[in-house]
């Protein structure tokens, strides 16, 4: 499949050279997520899993914010009006989005200015890298809106980032977490300026692009699938995927390159 030429309704996407860039709409509102958004992105990353074109995806800002979560209007408000089945139904969308993110086998680079909070920290957090500004304000707010901190897999993926204390001090309070927090606390990859946000991820992901690609989606499934595997079972899982990876061209590549000193050439097979 492929995705260079996608067009999506609610959400922006522009695709070059084996990268494809997601930004939300509405930055005058600073790029609230909707019901339209929420089901189109995770049919999105779904079909990423099929597409020959798309090598890295970076997920970033729109006016100065990555995402002010759910939209007032559009999502906090119906709620109320939904029974149990319905409010279910709309928690699961929700958890199919992650989800989708997780099974992506592209590497994904969120790019984070300003807002970044609810939903969309949540985006933020299930990216394999996060880079930052100094503006970044990043918040797990559903306690301030009445709801629980487990939120979309916060409880679970969380803690693994930052740790558990600072987990738990960050969803019972729904308070913003800094720049420089989220660098010291390792949910930041690193901070840049703003002005060199986007050019710093798509340097990265340009990077990536122009990697081992196959070994790059292996090394994404791994850290997906080790993610609750006993320790025998996880090195014995890594000792199947390498030797899958040692059969592939690239690998071949990189020690003919080795030999002649040369830098290896790589094509993702």
């Amino acid at each position: 499949m492929n995705m260079s030429d996608f067009k999506p309704q609610h959400f922006n996407w522009r695709a070059q050279n084996g990268i494809a860039v997601i930004t939300l709409k509405g930055p005058e509102r600073k790029n609230p997520i909707t019901f339209d958004s929420y089901a189109e992105l995770g049919q999105t990353f779904r079909a990423l899993s099929h597409s020959n074109d798309i090598k890295v995806i970076v997920f970033g800002s729109n006016g100065g914010n990555f995402c002010s979560g759910g939209d007032v209007h559009d999502i906090i408000g119906p709620l109320l009006k939904r029974d149990m089945k319905g409010l279910l139904e709309f928690t699961r969308m929700t958890g199919e989005l992650v989800r989708a993110m997780r099974a992506c086998p592209q590497p994904l680079i969120a790019a984070i200015d300003g807002v970044c909070v609810g939903a969309g920290a949540m985006i933020a957090l299930f990216c394999d890298i996060r880079l930052g500004t100094p503006q970044a304000k990043t918040a797990f707010l559903f306690t301030r809106v009445g709801l629980a901190g487990c939120d979309m897999g916060a409880c679970a993926l969380l803690p693994r980032v930052v740790g558990h204390g600072r987990a738990s001090e960050l969803l019972y309070t729904g308070r913003v977490m800094t720049a420089d927090e989220g660098e010291r606390w390792g949910f930041f990859n690193r901070i840049v300026e703003a002005g060199k946000l986007e050019a710093d991820a798509l340097a990265l992901a340009q990077e990536f692009a122009g990697g081992p690609t196959f070994a790059h989606k292996m090394t994404k499934a791994m850290l997906h699938h080790e993610f609750a595997m006993p320790l025998d079972a996880a090195i014995e899982a890594e000792a199947l995927a390498q030797a899958v990876c040692m059969q592939t061209q690239d690998f071949r590549r990189a020690y003919e390159a080795f030999v002649a000193r040369q830098n290896p050439q790589f094509a993702g097979n």
